[in-house]
C-alpha cells in the first residue's frame, strides 16, 4: 500500500514589493504552480477558496495585516498549509517571534536564493510527510470502518444462527406438550413488550430474549410420563418436575452467550414472596427479566385455551395479575403491563415472532405454562 501520487506543489508569495515578488516567483516557477499577491489580506482570501502548500509571506508590509498576524489566521483557514516568513530586520528576536506564531521557518533580506531553496525544499517535505501520515490516518480509519461493517454483519450473521438454532430446539421441546403449542412465541411477545415499557438496554434485552426462549429447557430431562401425564400430577411427580428449572440451569452453565439468560431459566418459577421455587428467592434477589418474565407468562398462561379449560378474559388475567402482585409478581412489572394498552396486548396474542432483523427481537419458548397461582 502506497500513497497517492501528489499534484505540483503550489507556492503563495505575499510580499508588498514588487521586485522580491518577482525574484521568488522567477526562481520557484520552473518547479513549482506559484502565485504571487501584495499583501496578507489577499493571501487569507485565496487560502478561502484554494489549496496551497506553502506560504512565503513578508512580515511587515505596508498598510495592513503583518505576517505574524497572518500564520494564525493561515493555520485556521488552511490547517494543512505551512508558512515560512520572511523579514528584512534582522535579529533573533523576531526568528523566535515568527516560530512562536506557528511558522514553520524564518528568512532574512537579504536573502540568499539558494538558502530559500533549502528552506522551501524542507518544509514541502514536511508537508508531504504530514500528508502521507493524513491519508494513511484516514485510510485506517475507513479500514476499521469497512471492518467494523463486516464485523457487525458476521456478528449478525451469528446471532440469527444462535437464534436458528435456539428455534428449532425449542420447536422440538413444544411437541412434548402439545397443548402449549403457540405459548412461546406469545410469551416472547408479551415479555418484550414489558422489557420496552422498563426501558431494558441491548443486552439486559438480549438475556431476556434467550431466556424466554430457553425458559424450559430443562424439561429436556422430565419424563414424558409425567410432562404429558393428562391427569393431575402426584406429589412425587411435581417435585420432579419442579427439577426442571436446575435442570436447565446446568445445562446453559458453560454457554459463555447465554449467561444473562441463565437467570431467567433458573429463577423464572421464583415469587416475589419468596414462596417460588427452586430457592425460595425473594423480591430483589429474583432477577429482573426473571420477574418480568413471570408476568408475561402467567397473562398467557390465563389468556390461553387448555384442554381442561376455555382462556380467560383479559379483564379477568388482569384482575388476577392484580390480586397477585406483591405475593407472586413484582409490583413495578405489573404497573408496567398496566401501562400497555389493552389492544396491544391482544394484538401481540396473534402475532408471530419477530424476525431476527428486527433490533426488538426477544426469542421465544416457554413450555410448562402455568404459574402455581393459576394452575386449576
Amino acid at each position: 500500500m502506497s500513497a497517492p501520487e501528489q499534484p505540483q506543489a503550489r507556492l503563495l508569495i505575499a510580499d508588498d514589493e514588487p521586485e522580491i515578488r518577482q525574484i521568488l516567483l522567477d526562481f520557484f516557477a520552473d518547479r513549482y504552480s506559484c502565485v504571487c499577491v501584495n499583501s496578507a489580506e489577499n493571501a487569507l482570501a485565496l487560502l478561502e477558496t484554494e489549496r496551497f502548500d506553502l506560504v512565503l509571506s513578508d512580515i511587515v508590509m505596508d498598510g495592513g495585516m503583518t505576517g505574524l498576524q497572518l500564520v494564525p489566521e493561515a493555520q485556521r483557514r488552511a490547517p494543512n498549509t505551512l508558512v515560512i516568513l520572511i523579514s528584512g530586520v534582522q535579529g533573533i528576536e523576531n526568528a523566535i517571534q515568527a516560530l512562536r506564531v506557528g511558522a514553520f521557518d524564518y528568512v532574512m533580506k537579504p536573502f540568499d536564493l539558494r538558502q530559500v531553496e533549502v528552506v522551501v525544499r524542507r518544509a514541502l517535505e514536511h508537508h508531504k510527510l504530514l500528508e502521507d501520515k493524513r491519508w494513511y490516518e484516514n485510510y485506517l480509519e475507513q479500514l476499521v470502518e469497512d471492518r467494523t461493517v463486516q464485523l457487525d454483519r458476521a456478528l449478525g450473521s451469528l446471532q440469527n444462527a444462535y437464534r436458528t438454532t435456539l428455534h428449532a430446539l425449542a420447536a422440538a421441546l413444544e411437541t412434548r406438550d402439545a397443548e402449549t403449542h403457540g405459548h412461546s412465541e406469545r410469551v416472547v411477545a408479551y415479555s418484550l413488550r414489558l422489557g420496552q415499557e422498563l426501558g431494558l438496554n441491548h443486552e439486559q434485552t438480549r438475556a431476556l430474549e434467550f431466556g424466554a426462549l430457553l425458559h424450559d429447557i430443562g424439561k429436556i430431562g422430565v419424563p414424558d410420563a409425567i410432562l404429558r401425564k393428562p391427569g393431575k400430577l402426584t406429589d412425587e411427580e411435581w417435585v420432579a418436575m419442579r427439577e426442571h428449572p436446575a435442570l436447565g440451569e446446568q445445562i446453559l452453565r458453560n454457554v459463555d452467550f447465554l449467561h444473562g439468560a441463565l437467570f431467567v431459566v433458573a429463577q423464572h418459577h421464583e415469587q416475589w414472596d419468596g414462596t417460588g421455587y427452586p430457592a425460595n428467592l425473594k423480591g430483589e434477589d429474583i432477577d429482573f427479566n426473571a420477574r418480568i418474565f413471570s408476568v408475561a407468562d402467567a397473562y398467557d398462561a390465563m389468556t390461553s385455551d387448555r384442554v381442561y379449560r376455555a382462556g380467560r378474559s383479559y379483564e379477568v388475567a388482569v384482575a388476577e395479575l392484580e390480586d397477585f402482585t406483591g405475593r407472586q409478581f413484582d409490583p413495578a412489572v405489573v404497573a408496567a403491563f398496566h401501562h400497555v394498552q389493552k389492544e396491544e396486548w391482544l394484538h401481540l396474542s396473534h402475532i408471530s415472532y419477530p424476525r431476527a432483523n428486527d433490533k426488538q427481537t426477544l426469542a421465544d419458548f416457554p413450555l410448562y405454562a402455568v404459574p402455581t397461582a393459576f394452575a386449576n
